[in-house]
């Protein structure tokens, strides 16, 4: 069954022209081709980014959010009791006052002992400012980085300039080193996320503007997994050149909201709501410009030139990038909200 379901993903009638074949793609006459198995190389380099990760978010984070003035806040545990460990995860954090006076009777202790440990029981789950900024850090170094290094790798090529050049050739395209680089880095970037999901920051929206957009638990999955979809299928058909520039357009607005989160944890906030509006203006010309009338152009509209029979890829990679700009719509207008708070309500 297996075989038959890896013979049915790898047809090559999904992934590339017509006429054209897996053999295609062996390296050749200075030819270098993306292959699929390289793909496997993103886990230890996950692991790779977490050793990173985690060294810098104790040896410059740290030092960095005490000089900023945020403090680590120690919380008292509660006393260690079985019946109340296992009411609190399984029925109810916030137990009704009857409730409270059943457990107290069969703990054979006092109702004010059982809400006071079911306060700082609750106070456990709530994370830190230090841990906020932690995170908040880590990802700001990410992003800041990918957007450089993008440039950096970007701004000699021709498509850069010339969204036509991104389908010159194709498929038989030669990979570039700084193209293996740029992709490996980033999926393993949000691998490593998906490694650390059960530890990072469970948040949900607060009343502050740089924290409007912080997606809950099941988004963060949901985004994660089609990120590296998305990624990790235009590396097996070859849509590098395109991808690289998604990726480009994407991280060039997201380290400008983690700056204001930084700022926000250190109660900077006329420092924080600036970072904000730039990271708005940010997100509207990379998002709602830049990425409709410049990438998805070139995804849905070019490729008709280059071929008159479009493979089952266009239409996946396409679907996945038209979803995700309908996600970049709805942010767009909660984002519009919040500046509209700015402006009128101060």
């Amino acid at each position: 069954i297996l075989k038959t379901l890896n013979s049915w993903f790898w047809w090559e009638n999904i992934w590339m022209p017509i006429n054209c074949t897996w053999a295609d793609f062996v390296d050749r006459d200075g030819l270098v081709f993306p292959k699929p198995q390289q793909l496997y190389a993103t886990i230890p380099y996950a692991f790779v980014l977490l050793i990173i990760r985690f060294s810098s978010e104790r040896y410059v984070a740290i030092p960095l959010a005490k000089a900023l003035g945020i403090k680590n806040i120690r919380r008292v545990k509660p006393q260690p009791n079985p019946v109340l460990e296992s009411y609190f995860r399984e029925c109810s954090k916030h137990p009704s006052q009857s409730e409270i006076q059943g457990l107290a009777k069969k703990c054979n202790c006092t109702v004010h002992f059982v809400e006071k440990w079911f306060r700082r029981r609750r106070n456990l789950e709530i994370p830190t400012v230090l841990r906020k900024f932690q995170e908040a850090f880590w990802r700001f170094s990410f992003y800041l980085t990918s957007s450089i290094v993008g440039f950096i790798f970007l701004y000699d090529k021709p498509w850069f300039y010339d969204i036509w050049q991104t389908w010159v050739g194709y498929p038989f395209q030669t990979l570039l080193p700084s193209q293996y680089w740029y992709y490996m880095m980033e999926i393993s970037f949000y691998v490593s996320l998906l490694f650390t999901l059960g530890i990072d920051t469970r948040r949900k929206a607060s009343g502050h503007a740089c924290l409007w957009l912080e997606p809950d638990f099941m988004a963060h999955v949901v985004h994660h997994f089609a990120a590296i979809g998305l990624m990790s299928g235009s590396w097996c058909g070859n849509y590098v050149r395109l991808g690289t520039l998604v990726i480009f357009v994407h991280d060039t607005a997201d380290f400008w909201l983690e700056a204001a989160k930084i700022f926000h944890y250190a109660h900077w906030e006329k420092t924080c709501n600036t970072l904000f509006i730039i990271f708005s203006i940010a997100f509207f010309i990379t998002r709602i410009i830049l990425l409709p009338f410049w990438i998805l152009r070139a995804t849905v509209y070019l490729p008709t030139y280059y071929s008159t029979t479009p493979v089952i890829a266009y239409f996946l990679f396409n679907g996945m990038l038209l979803t995700l700009q309908g996600l970049h719509l709805y942010w767009g207008y909660l984002i519009f909200k919040i500046l509209k708070r700015f402006i009128f309500l101060k």
